[in-house]
């Protein structure tokens, strides 16, 4: 099988290896499509704390090929969306629940070798049945979903109130989306109009232009102030990880709102001694997802064309590069892209899967 090697700065090598064997409590899973983040782009341009090589791949999508039937109840054939994390269960998060900050989590593609291969073997307990109707390749997005998700839910969010989503990215996108699902009112922000559009497409009742100065601009703070009966919103998602950002969130929230940091970078951002205290703001923290995938998937599969809205380019398994230049690309306003895996079938099962209980 063919697999796909970060082997230094911008340089990938496809690579013919022997595919995994079956054992107990796993499954084989050919892999079908594998979404690309930002974080991918940042390992394959070596700006990540991962040390390379490695073979990238965290969002993704296949059939299971063979299975420990002993250890699930999935069956051969079955289509499955896949979650990539990997956490002890014995440290003090993992005990109070909060697996998603594991003492020593990882994620398979960022720290581990991941999904651009044409099989995986993956614990049983990480594959999740994709809803009725659902294709393949809008699965690969169920994981960037319950990135989203998991930041809907630290906001702990009611229906009825007004949230401001700061960044229309693919997650930003998503989160608009979960939001209005709940019957949330949303005010979206962005530097780009294209993304704002593709906000009113996923739910957001209006949009406000980000990176005016001052920001938001006086027609626009008239647009926010409407649209916000407690004097700012009482829920902020940022979703940009730029540090200008988060301090606009604290500014521009309500008093007692929450704000939910999604957005990751490795920058400090000034925060108000005054505002956080005065207000009483919740400032929350979201990092990966409690097993969220499922719920994420629901709605995606509901709502197939802002599924299929999302992903904007795809590439083939030998296209790595190019796909990973075009996300680079501004003029390509890339939301998700996509990469089809060769599906092929196994001619021979017996000689590549061992028995699981010999």
């Amino acid at each position: 099988m063919l697999r796909a090697h970060t082997v230094a700065r911008r340089t990938v090598e496809l690579k013919d290896e022997s595919a995994p064997q079956l054992t107990a409590g796993h499954a084989l899973v050919r892999v079908h499509h594998v979404a690309l983040c930002g974080t991918d782009h940042t390992i394959w341009d070596d700006q990540y704390v991962t040390e390379l090589p490695i073979v990238q791949g965290h969002e993704f999508s296949g059939v299971i090929e063979a299975i420990d039937e002993d250890a699930s109840t999935l069956t051969v054939g079955t289509a499955v969306a896949i979650s990539p994390m990997v956490y002890c269960g014995t440290c003090g998060p993992c005990q109070a629940g909060r697996y998603n900050v594991c003492d020593t989590i990882s994620c398979l593609g960022c720290y581990e070798d991941g999904a651009l291969t044409e099989i995986i073997s993956m614990p049983v307990d990480k594959l999740h049945p994709l809803p009725e109707g659902m294709p393949l390749r809008l699965a690969a997005l169920g994981e960037p979903g319950s990135i989203a998700m998991q930041a809907v839910n630290r906001g702990t969010p009611v229906a009825g109130e007004t949230a401001l989503v700061l960044g229309c990215g693919p997650i930003g996108l998503l989160a608009t989306l979960f939001l209005t699902e709940r019957g949330v009112n949303v005010v979206a922000a962005d530097l780009d109009e294209h993304r704002m559009a593709l906000a009113r497409q996923f739910g957001a009742t209006t949009t406000i232009a980000a990176g005016t100065n001052p920001f938001p601009n006086a027609k626009d703070a008239r647009v926010l102030a409407e649209a916000c009966p407690m004097d700012g919103p009482t829920l902020v998602i940022e979703a940009t990880g730029v540090p200008v950002s988060l301090e606009n969130a604290i500014r521009l929230a309500a008093p007692t709102a929450r704000i939910v940091q999604v957005g990751i970078s490795t920058a400090s951002a000034a925060l108000s001694m005054r505002d956080v205290p005065f207000k009483e703001l919740d400032i929350r923290g979201s990092r990966n997802s409690l097993n969220l995938i499922p719920q994420a998937l629901e709605i995606l599969n509901k709502r197939q064309d802002l599924a299929e809205a999302l992903i904007t380019h795809t590439f083939d398994f030998h296209q790595l590069g190019k796909a990973f230049e075009t996300m680079e690309d501004r003029s390509a306003q890339v939301g998700k892209i996509v990469i089809d895996m060769p599906v092929t079938t196994v001619a021979e099962p017996a000689e590549l899967f061992a028995e699981v209980h010999n």
